[in-house]
């Protein structure tokens, strides 16, 4: 599944937030993390937060694009039965 992020980091508090589906069918989501942009930190943190809010594993989810931009794409493996 393909997931583009808008990530806001230095926030009050880690936060999960839909924001609908976008022109490519992906889902949009609004991720607000108390994690600095500095070092990583924040990408680190989206992925803990995604993992907790999918109910998957952190390695089951990669970032592939916008590794330094608040605007990211995501791929998540989805779990197979």
């Amino acid at each position: 599944m393909k997931l583009t992020i808008k990530v806001t980091p230095n926030s009050m508090q880690d936060l999960v937030k839909e924001a609908g589906v976008n022109s490519f069918g992906n889902r949009v989501l609004k991720v607000k993390t108390v994690a600095s942009a500095q070092d990583g930190k924040a990408n680190e943190a989206l992925i803990s937060i995604l993992a907790d809010y999918l109910k998957v594993k952190k390695s089951a989810i990669k970032i592939t694009s916008g590794e330094t931009a608040r605007l990211k794409l995501v791929d998540v493996e989805e779990k197979v039965n």
